[in-house]
């Protein structure tokens, strides 16, 4: 029994000089001092050695773990310390050609070009503000009142806390703040009076705490219609909506309108279209957004007499549409930067 001890040992030994990397460290570990390692078979055979030769048998087999315990320590941390081998390039060789075909540009911003175009067509001019906002433009001007659930900071992307400042900054959470702008911009200098129509629409990106899952995202683009002149109706709201409808989505296009409430627009409603998505199935309403007239205390907000001037707005989801129109499952692969999913749309 005392010379397999040795004889282990020193083999164990001799096979740990040659270890260099921490996987076969870990391979000598269990082969030797594992719970059924070889150095623990030597132990199970204690209970067979005559009486009178055990303890010199536990002291040789105790002086063996601890002798191959401590050289298993050293030639650990010597592994560590060993620097790592550096990969060799051959820069004589041809490099590889990768190729992803040709680039394109991203769903997202032809979907926002198409829009803009349509719009375009119509007489609409881009508007856009910026993305930190403050509680000024995103709230208080668009007629949301303190108490609104809106307002509420676990619905929103505050940079300071609320209540710290007259209008706390935020990320802008709908992009009606650039309406707002617009019409401030509209009546600044001069009298302070409006001069003339506005007609602007205004894409962007919005940001809210929402849960990420195939339909939600917590930033996400919209699009918003203003238009602002003497006269306007509800009337000119639904055919602007029904010609969008059509010159994007096909002759076949059809716009509904159902009441809803929205602080900032009197009356207010959502709107839904009939649309075909898809070659092989039937046109189908698909809810979009919502829309009205412009509420008389956002343009007198605005420096705007409400007496003179009327008009509507209206604001849709862009991959909302974008998923409807391009028949997209998951809003989430319009962010991941797939190369696979960008060439396929």
């Amino acid at each position: 029994m005392l010379d397999q001890i040795t004889a282990l040992k020193s083999e164990a030994l001799s096979r740990l000089s040659g270890v260099t990397d921490a996987g076969s460290l870990e391979a000598w570990r269990v082969e030797y001092l594992g719970k059924s390692g070889r150095l623990g078979a030597l132990m199970g055979g204690l209970k067979d050695v005559p009486k009178d030769q055990k303890p010199a048998v536990g002291a040789a087999l105790n002086e063996a773990r601890g002798t191959l315990e401590a050289a298993l320590a050293e030639r650990k941390a010597s592994v560590a310390a060993s620097p790592v081998a550096e990969e060799r390039v051959d820069v004589t060789e041809p490099g590889r050609v990768v190729s992803f075909g040709p680039g394109r540009r991203h769903i997202i911003t032809r979907v926002i070009d198409e829009l803009v175009e349509v719009f375009g067509r119509m007489g609409f001019d881009v508007a856009d503000g910026p993305e930190l906002e403050d509680d000024g433009h995103n709230f208080v001007k668009l007629n949301i009142p303190p108490s609104h659930p809106a307002r509420d900071p676990i619905d929103n992307f505050y940079v300071d806390p609320p209540g710290s400042s007259a209008s706390p900054r935020m990320l802008r959470s709908q992009t009606s703040t650039v309406q707002i702008r617009v019409m401030e911009r509209a009546v600044a200098g001069g009298d302070g009076r409006l001069r003339g129509p506005i007609k602007v629409v205004a894409p962007g990106r919005v940001y809210r705490p929402d849960t990420v899952d195939a339909t939600h995202s917590f930033m996400f683009h919209q699009i918003e219609g203003l238009y602002i002149d003497r006269g306007v109706t509800l009337v000119d709201l639904k055919s602007t909506l029904l010609h969008f409808a059509r010159s994007y989505f096909g002759p076949e296009a059809m716009v509904r309108l159902r009441p809803s409430f929205f602080p900032f627009t009197e009356p207010s409603a959502e709107f839904d279209m009939r649309i075909r998505l898809r070659p092989d199935q039937p046109p189908r309403w698909i809810e979009l957004g919502g829309c009205g007239m412009v509420h008389p205390n956002v343009l007198e907000g605005c420096g705007i007499d409400s007496e003179e001037w009327t008009g509507f707005a209206f604001g849709f989801g862009i991959e909302r549409l974008a998923m409807g129109k391009y028949g997209i499952p998951d809003i989430r692969l319009l962010f991941q930067n797939d190369v696979r999913f960008l060439r396929q749309v």
